[in-house]
């Protein structure tokens, strides 16, 4: 759809020429030529408004960024909006060349190997080179995005990352160390106290062996609260620790805001304890279908958070953890009655409703958290077949609203609507609130209008949609499928994200864009005001990415040890087999170019980028060698290697970056 980029253009320079030029047959000629392109094209006047609205100028700016999961590749995506530009790709658990991403640089290796972690049930551990990115969570300061951090989880491994949006660069992954696989992962507090981990699929302690025959005795769900300090930019695994569930399959979770904070509520499925044809007698899809509800998890963090502190916990593989009856007998854990395979929990701006839907149910169920927590207070004999408190259904349930099939995930605008992914019928649903929320000449709790995208949308997002402080204006519906929507690039297509203009309310809901997303699945994002990002634009000179976490508040501590300030400083020195390399990167040498050494040496090889311009970005390369390296603008890396193989290699740089940029290379010489 770029044409619609080009025609926006003609369109706004023929409204220019007719304003300027209001007697001049040349300012109707323009206008003209639009109209005629158009019709050539077969494009209504729909098709052009969407295009201006979607249309930003060459040096223009976003007017906001979108963070994507990137599903199999392990990454996350930056998009802009509402030009659906994909901006960059950040490096989170999976190597990337173009970053220089665990190719060789000390940091990111070091950052990867964070995320192996300690194996599960004591097994050799393994390098983890995939992920399966899912829920990216931005930082929050009262409830609102801040635009310092954002945080995502890999359900495959069961790990979380943290970026810093100073650079967009991953400074931390954690695995789980009680947990095989995870989901509902990585929803933040309104301070960003704590990220909350959901689990998945019911497993054995720590991934051990048992029988789907013992399920119900030897299997269990699991919630993890990492604990995040801020000033460090990383998160405390030791003050951390994990909620001992039954073993029904937890899926995504959101935490409680304004009056409902300190609470977390998440959904489950399989309260019918499937395991399967072979155990059960019924295929998985079917087994964990056949009840009429399932149960909405309720968790009293706060007080969770206190017995943790307190020694309330026992230590599985290392790691604190709350069982199962402590949390029963301390009343951390409640559970609701919600309607069947529910795949969304999701808090209104005010924190007084959590909207549940059920994908194989047409309603969204409003549950109101005053109402729970009086129930929680009034006490209740009811429990699960493990001891859980179960609240009345219709003590809590609020409303429901008839919205369609298929009903997975909600968002909110400013306006008082909401806005409900509906699977089955590929559309997105825009209802009223109740409450003080309600939009004004609505009725509260009612469907509004429909708008069809394609297809099979699952995830949404609305501008700043999740928080105490949504936006509206856009919503991209996440779509899973693409038929006839681009050129087919053979049986594998891509997802398609669909821009929608939710911004006059009522009726009105157009799809601005089409946006393909071919690089994975993606499955959730949020959506943030550009303006609350401030990322650097360059480094300040000898930056080690890995110390940034206290450069607020002294600029010095990022600074690295190793960092090679002037050429003056730049050399080769020996000290037996150990060979360092001080060496400098500047347009268009580096300095020293010519480095020799003995085969067997080990190498340890500093750069730094001595150019404060922003944009000059630099490469280094060394054939053979499975070196890779990024160095912007001030930028400290360190390579660490033996020399095992004898030869003469090029080293280069790899980043065009200036006209003598094939000039830019040096010899690395290994005598045998």
């Amino acid at each position: 759809m770029k044409f619609l980029a080009v025609l926006a253009a003609v369109v706004l320079f023929g409204l220019v020429a007719v304003s300027c030029n209001d007697d001049d047959d040349g300012g109707g000629g323009a206008t003209g030529a639009a109209a005629d392109i158009a019709e050539e094209r077969g494009l209504s006047d729909a098709d052009v408004a969407a295009a201006l609205k979607t249309y930003v100028p060459s040096g223009q700016i976003d007017e906001y960024i979108t963070f994507a999961s990137g599903g199999q590749s392990g990454q996350v995506h930056v998009i802009g909006v509402p030009s659906m530009r994909l901006l960059r790709t950040i490096a989170v658990f999976t190597p990337e060349p173009w970053q220089g991403y665990g190719y060789g640089a000390m940091e990111t290796e070091a950052t990867l190997d964070g995320g192996n972690g300690e194996a599960i049930n004591g097994q050799e551990p393994i390098d983890l080179n995939w992920a399966d990115t899912h829920h990216p969570a931005l930082s929050e300061t009262e409830g609102d995005y801040d635009g310092q951090f954002l945080f995502i989880n890999d359900k495959a491994n069961s790990r979380l990352a943290v970026i810093d949006l100073r650079d967009f660069a991953t400074k931390q992954l954690v695995r789980n160390p009680v947990a095989v696989v995870d989901h509902g992962g990585t929803f933040v507090t309104p301070n960003t106290d704590w990220i909350i981990e959901g689990g998945q699929y019911g497993t054995p302690p720590q991934g051990e062996f048992a029988s789907l025959d013992q399920y119900k005795d030897e299997y269990q769900g699991l919630v993890t609260f990492w604990k995040f300090d801020r000033a460090a930019g990383r998160i405390d695994e030791a003050s951390s620790f994990a909620m001992q569930l039954p073993p029904y399959w937890q899926d995504l979770c959101d935490s409680g805001k304004l009056v409902s904070e300190g609470w977390v509520f998440c959904n489950s499925i399989n309260t019918e304890l499937s395991t399967g044809m072979t155990h059960s007698g019924e295929q998985f899809e079917a087994g964990t279908a056949a009840n009429e509800t399932d149960y909405l998890h309720a968790i009293n963090l706060n007080k969770a958070a206190e017995i943790a502190a307190g020694g309330g916990t026992e230590q599985v593989n290392g790691f604190n953890v709350i069982p199962l009856q402590t949390s029963i007998d301390e009343g951390l854990l409640y559970f609701v009655p919600e309607p069947k395979s529910p795949h969304g929990s999701d808090v209104t701006p005010d924190g007084k409703y959590v909207v549940v839907s059920g994908k194989l149910d047409t309603h969204a169920n409003v549950y109101s958290t005053e109402k729970l927590i009086a129930a929680v207070e009034a006490g209740t004999s009811d429990t699960d077949e493990f001891g859980v408190p179960v609240l009345k259904m219709e003590d809590v349930l609020e409303a429901q609203v008839e919205l369609g099939l298929g009903p997975l995930h909600t968002q909110f605008d400013n306006q008082g609507y909401a806005y409900t992914s509906l699977f089955l019928d590929s559309a997105v649903a825009r209802w009223s609130l109740g409450g003080d929320s309600t939009p004004e000449g609505q009725e509260p709790w009612q469907l509004v209008t429909t708008t069809p995208v394609q297809y099979n949308i699952g995830h949404l997002v609305a501008a700043e949609g999740d928080t105490v402080e949504p936006d509206g204006r856009y919503l991209i519906a996440m779509n899973k499928w693409a038929i006839d929507r681009f050129f087919p690039t053979g049986p594998l297509l891509p997802q398609n994200f669909q821009l929608v203009d939710i911004s006059q309310g009522g009726e009105t809901m157009p799809v601005l864009y089409d946006s393909p997303i071919g690089v994975g699945e993606p499955h959730y994002a949020q959506m943030i005001k550009a303006d609350k990002l401030q990322p650097w634009l360059v480094y300040p000179v000898g930056t080690d990415p890995g110390l940034m976490a206290g450069w607020d508040q002294d600029p010095a501590a990022a600074i690295s040890p190793n960092a090679v300030l002037t050429e003056q400083e730049a050399g080769v020195t020996r000290d037996g087999k150990d060979v360092t390399i001080n060496m400098t990167v500047v347009r268009s040498h580096y300095t020293p170019d010519l480095v020799e050494v003995k085969q067997g040496d080990h190498v340890i090889w500093h750069l730094t980028n001595i150019e404060t311009t922003q944009d000059a970005t630099h490469g280094f390369t060394i054939p053979g060698y499975d070196i890779n390296v990024s160095l912007e603008a001030g930028k400290t890396v360190t390579v660490e290697f033996d020399a095992t193989q004898a030869g003469v290699f090029s080293f280069y740089c790899t980043e065009f970056c200036s006209a003598l940029h094939l000039e830019m290379m040096g010899y690395f010489t290994v005598e045998p």
